[in-house]
């Protein structure tokens, strides 16, 4: 058992965080908190937005001041953004105040589960392909480093990972504020 306040999901957009972290919020009847939600409505605009405004770098200082306020709270299952962990401070942060488990998904699906979106700020290129194996390359071995568990979420629907996860992370998983 690792015991740990926070459940934290990390992985590539495309990969389910926000969808199957809303069910396993329910499941634990922890709070779901998607941290960039939470940064939208701190800064007060769009994601998109904000990268036109103060670009990545911008971006990822609002996302790594959220992220430490939201990860002092215990109670928690938060959402990261896919590029969250490419701060030190904030990986550090992760293992610190949570179970971390990284949702993977390989570069074709999250093509099909991302073909029709227009919101994600470095998607929006003609070599999307290209954007997500970079992408890849660079930021696994940190979703890795911090990675309590690791489910791959390719062959599974929504439902059936949440399934999956549920019995995964009643078996690893002990948030200390249910002991008594």
């Amino acid at each position: 058992m690792n015991p740990a306040p926070n459940v934290i999901l990390v992985g590539p957009m495309g990969a389910g965080k926000t969808c199957i972290g809303r069910r396993l919020a329910e499941r634990f009847g922890l709070e779901f908190v998607d941290a960039d939600q939470a940064i939208v409505d701190e800064v007060g605009s769009s994601i998109p937005a904000i990268f036109e405004n103060v670009g990545e770098a911008g971006f990822r200082a609002h996302e790594k001041r959220v992220l430490a306020r939201l990860l002092e709270r215990g109670g928690q299952l938060v959402s990261t953004g896919g590029g969250a962990v490419l701060d030190a401070d904030n990986r550090q942060r992760i293992r610190q105040r949570g179970f971390v488990v990284w949702l993977r998904v390989g570069v074709a699906s999250q093509l099909q589960r991302l073909q029709r979106d227009k919101t994600r700020p470095l998607l929006q290129r003609e070599d999307r392909e290209q954007v997500l194996e970079a992408m890849a390359t660079l930021r696994d071995p940190l979703y890795h480093e911090v990675a309590d568990l690791v489910v791959d979420t390719d062959p599974y629907s929504p439902a059936e990972a949440t399934a999956h996860l549920v019995v995964r992370l009643a078996a690893q998983w002990q948030n200390p504020e249910l002991r008594a």
